[in-house]
């Protein structure tokens, strides 16, 4: 198997049901961050750029005063691979994370990213 074979469409359906904020649209996989605002909208983008630049895979961005979309093909394969949907996991796990109950850490008061 090729490192960049791409997805069936079956695969891909299959792979949308553990990522449920995330939808493929003209050939992307892609979901819509909503922020507080312009502040966090940057510090989302920053950490989806810090996360794809040490995965070496690189999304399309869309930074606007309270939302980022995050778009991800494997532009070698001009296609949806193992490599987006990997991507799309860590990117889900690191910017849905917070403080747990208990913790030393308060959070953000606000409805942070969503």
């Amino acid at each position: 198997m090729s490192e960049y074979q791409p997805l069936s469409d079956d695969e891909v359906k299959k792979e949308l049901e553990t990522l449920p904020h995330w939808e493929v649209r003209d050939g992307w996989l892609r979901r819509e961050y909503k922020t507080p605002g312009f502040p966090h909208s940057l510090l989302l983008a920053n950490t989806v750029g810090y996360l794809a630049e040490a995965a070496w895979h690189h999304p399309d961005l869309s930074v606007g005063y309270a939302q980022v979309i995050v778009k991800l093909r494997t532009h070698k394969a001009n296609a949806l691979t193992r490599h987006d949907v990997a991507l799309a996991r860590k990117i889900e796990e690191v910017i849905s994370w917070k403080p747990g109950e208990g913790s030393p850490l308060g959070g953000f008061p606000k409805n942070w990213v969503h």
